[in-house]
Formats: structure tokens, sequence, C-alpha cells
């Protein structure tokens, strides 16, 4: 029986998620990138002796999700880790994310005890590969990508392995930056450790072990008793990206989610198989969307934790593209497959609470990677931003306009950072009007972004979603509109870009980005009624 009564607990829950979220503040404010500390693409997590996850901060859902089902994977590469060890790692087909997002892991000894884990992450705006910023429109295998850096120790002991960190710093476009960021992240992770030393001291190591094994028993609970409220059946869904970045075939996505009080199971049969193109999801970052879906579905309170997922069945088949092997080229499994599998989860989920479930949101991230030499410094620059759009109209109101929603939970890059840091210039950052789709609550809208390059000749890279399928409604709501991208010459004249790929602007020229709006949810003649009833009452 546990010592930890239900306020003891609550006590020790929320000291862990503050300590959380106050390694994800210092990350942010000690990171030399822009799209760390202006966007906040980046997270922070604790997790026990044996690597489960057992607090996170209000981070990107991705990068939180994939890490639940990574950091034991990468630890199981590695020796026993020892005091002062710290593990960097981007592999993913082992850390469970794109190569950008590097993760670092260090355990938490107290008294001479494995206690913890703490983890950072962060998208790296460059680790080498063909394209600036390292996510290229049509790659087609790993290499391509970026530098793939296996579970290994940047810190041994305590003790900088310089030869790592020169080998990381020697293949990417700006190793300045990196080493910068990088050592936020470790600055994150020691914030985390002096917490849970502090911990070890206020519950005793003992108690401290025990209480992190039962914050998993409670969420676990939790989830088994929401289980019992849902009505039992078979639930199936589908939904599709619009290609893969290197074909122009849609790439299938179907799910069947089965309900019953004592488990939750999501079965993939019958999805596209591994493609040619970069939209390929390695497991890790499957399980985020279905993970993110899931505290949807249950309950906002629910603690977020590898215990919500013990009573969770996934079944993903052998060969596809959910479940990406070596060499496939991945970096778009992060940005836009697992917003789709968010999609056709919830597609699913509101059949079984339509009182819950929005319409379709954006669906896309719209990820923007420019780079090339700045003019003013001659030195090189990689810009790296994902673009928001509109929310999807909810069961309790309109969507939101222009956020990011679902699996990113960045913020933007605002205007004056963007043309401080970078040789660009943004000729509009505006609400896309008309773009959310109509219903009883209307989609939110997306906007617009256009970008300038300033007296120099720049490489961009697109990877966006949503550009031939609108974001759906919901119950007789309107799809969301889609989005597309563009170039404008000197001239004025506009060329249509593709969803994914890689072009080069020349000396002033602008990219545009039109992001889509969010679907519709309820009938638009619901909508007119109540609008009427309600003018009426304003008139008596």
């Amino acid at each position: 029986m546990s010592n930890f009564d239900p306020i003891r607990l609550e006590v020790l829950r929320n000291a862990l998620e503050a300590s959380a979220q106050e390694m994800g503040v210092v990350l942010k404010c000690t990171a030399f990138s822009p799209n760390i500390k202006e966007r906040m693409d980046a997270s922070c997590a604790i997790f026990n002796a044996e690597a489960e996850l057992v607090a996170q901060a209000e981070h990107v859902p991705v990068h939180l999700g994939s890490m639940l089902k990574a950091v034991g994977p990468t630890l199981a590469e590695l020796p026993a880790l020892k005091e002062g060890d710290v593990v960097i790692v981007n592999d993913p087909f082992i850390a469970g994310a794109h190569l950008p997002d590097i993760t670092l892991i260090a355990p938490v000894f107290a008294e001479g005890e494995l206690v913890a884990h703490v983890a950072s992450r962060a998208h790296h705006s460059d680790v080498g590969g063909m394209e600036p910023g390292s996510m290229p429109g049509s790659s087609t295998e790993i290499y391509q990508e970026g530098l793939i850096i296996p579970p290994v120790l940047l810190y041994d002991g305590g003790v900088e392995q310089s030869g790592i960190m020169r080998m990381v710093l020697a293949n990417v476009r700006t190793p300045e930056e990196r080493r910068g960021d990088l050592n936020a992240q470790l600055a994150a992770l020691r914030v985390g450790e002096t917490r849970i030393h502090e911990l070890a001291a206020r519950f005793g190591v003992g108690g401290l072990k025990e209480g992190l094994s039962t914050i998993l028993a409670y969420s676990e609970r939790r989830m088994l008793k929401r289980l019992a409220e849902l009505p039992p059946g078979r639930y199936v869904a589908d939904d599709w990206l619009d290609d893969d970045g290197s074909s122009p075939e849609r790439v299938m996505i179907k799910v069947a989610v089965e309900v019953s009080t004592e488990r939750l199971v999501f079965d993939f049969e019958g999805t596209a198989p591994q493609r040619r193109g970069n939209v390929n999801a390695v497991k890790p970052m499957t399980h985020s969307a279905v993970f993110y879906a899931i505290k949807i579905l249950t309950d906002a309170t629910l603690p977020p934790n590898a215990g919500v997922l013990r009573p969770v069945e996934i079944r993903i088949p052998p060969g596809s593209f959910l479940d990406a092997r070596a060499p496939a080229a991945v970096c778009a499994g992060n940005t836009e497959t697992t917003q789709r599998v968010a999609d056709t989860v919830l597609r699913a989920f509101a059949q079984i609470a339509p009182d819950r479930i929005a319409a379709a949101s954006q669906g896309t991230m719209n990820l923007i990677g420019i780079g090339g030499r700045d003019p003013r410094s001659t030195r090189a620059y990689t810009y790296i931003e994902t673009i928001g759009g509109g929310q999807g109209g909810r069961p309790y109101g309109q969507g939101m306009h222009g956020v990011h929603a679902n699996m990113s939970n960045t913020l933007n890059t605002p205007v004056e950072a963007l043309e401080i840091s970078y040789p660009l210039r943004v000729e509009r950052y505006e609400l896309r009007e008309g773009s959310g789709g109509g219903g009883h609550h209307a989609g939110g809208e997306g906007l617009i972004r256009a970008i300038t390059a300033i007296d120099h000749e720049a490489r961009v890279s697109l990877q966006s979603d949503r550009r031939l399928t609108g974001p759906y409604g919901l119950h007789g709501g309107a799809s969301g509109a889609t989005g597309q991208n563009s170039v404008r010459d000197r001239q004025g004249n506009v060329t249509a870009l593709p969803g994914k790929g890689s072009v080069t602007l020349a000396p002033g020229e602008t990219l545009i980005v039109e992001t889509p709006g969010g679907g519709g949810w309820g009938a638009p003649q619901a909508a007119d009624n109540r609008l009427s009833v309600a003018a009426a009452r304003v008139d008596a």
C-alpha cells in the first residue's frame, strides 16, 4: 500500500511538473537561436529510474509524446550511466524524432542511488544535410537530412567529451549557434537535477521513488475510469496526406479504434506502406499523435505520463510508413504525418464523444527553412519556422485564428526578431480572411506570411500539407480552405509551389505561405438561426 495520501501525492506531482516547466524556462532564456529563444521549439520532461515518463511541461506534443517511447530504447544502447553523464542522441530510429530534434538525457542520483532521469529535446536550426535548415523537401533517405548522432556520452562523469562536440559542430552550417543551444539544453538538465535532489531530500530517496511509481499508477486508474465511461465499440476513420514529397500519390492513413472497459486499441491496418519521400514516421512519432488525441478524448486534468498508456495498445502493420525503418527519410514525419495521424484518430473519436471533439484544425505545420550567406557578415544563417493556421470549430465555440494546433505548440518568430537576426524582410503577416470553414461554429482563419530575401540568394525548403484537401468539418460543418505556397519575383509575377520541395529565392524575391483554415463544426444553418435569435433578443 502506498504511503502517499492524495494531498501528498498532488504536492509531489505538481512539484515535478513545475520542475519540468522551469527547465523549459531556463532553456528558452539561455538559447541562442530564435527558433528556441523566440518560438520555444523545445521540450523538457522527467522520467523515473526505469525511463518511464512521469512529468512533462506544457511544451510541444510531438516532442513529449515521442520521448515517452524513446528514452528507454536510447538508454538501452549504453552501459549503465553514472553521475555526471549526459547522453546526446538524434538518431530517429532510436530516439524517435527527426534529425534536427537533438535530445540530451542525464541520470539523477541521490545518496548514490539512481532515482530519475531528466531530458531536454530541442529543434536545432541546422544539423547539416543537403539543404540549409536540415528539412529538405525532396529527401529520399535519412543521410540527406543531416548528421546522425547515435546514443553517445556528451559528458562522461561530468567531463565534456570534446571530440563528440567537435564532430557535431563540424557537420553543421551554424556551429556557434548550435553550441549555444546545446549549452542551453545542458543548463535545463542542471536545473532539473537540482529540483530532483531537493525532492529526494524532502521525501527521502525511497519515498521519492515510491511517489514516482504511485503517480503512474494513479494516472492508470484515472485512465481506466474514463474508459469505463466511454461507449464500447469499434470506430473507424481515415484521412490522407497530399503526397510524400517524391510522388504525387496521396498517402492513406486508416485507423480502427476499439473501446472496452479495460482497453483502448488503435489498429492502423490498411495504412500506406513506407514511402520513398520523407513523410515516413518512426513508431514513437505515431505514438505521440495517439497520446495527444487520447488526452483530448479522456480528461484534460489527467496527468500526462506513461501510466496513461498502460491500458492502450497501438498496432501498426509491418512495413507501414507509420513505423519507418532505416534508411527511410523521416524529416516530415514529425511535422506533417503526426498532424495527419492526430486528425485521423480524432475523426474516429468524434464518433465516440461528439461533444468533446473539434473539427479538423489546419493539419500541417507549414514548415519553412531558409538559409544562405548573410550579406551583412558573409556568415551562414539558417532560419526555421512553422506557421500557424486555423483551429477547427469546436463544440462550444468558433475555432481560434492563426494558431498552432494539435502536434505543435510553438510560438511565432516576431517580425522584429526575424529581421534583426536574418537578411530577410517580412512583407505581410496577417490573417487569411475567409479561409475558415463555415458552420454552427466556424473554423478559425489561416495566416499569410510573405518573406523577402534581401541582397542575397537563399535556399528555401517547404514541408506543408492540406494543399489539395482542406481540413474536414464535422456534423455538417464545411471544410477549411486549402493552403497555398508561392514565389513572387521582382516584377510581381507569382509562381505556385508544391507543398513539399526546395527552391532558390533570387535577391528580392518573396516567398508567400498561405496556411489552411480550420474546418467548421455543425451545420451553418444552425448558426444562422442562432444569430437571428440573438439579434431578436437584442432588438427586444
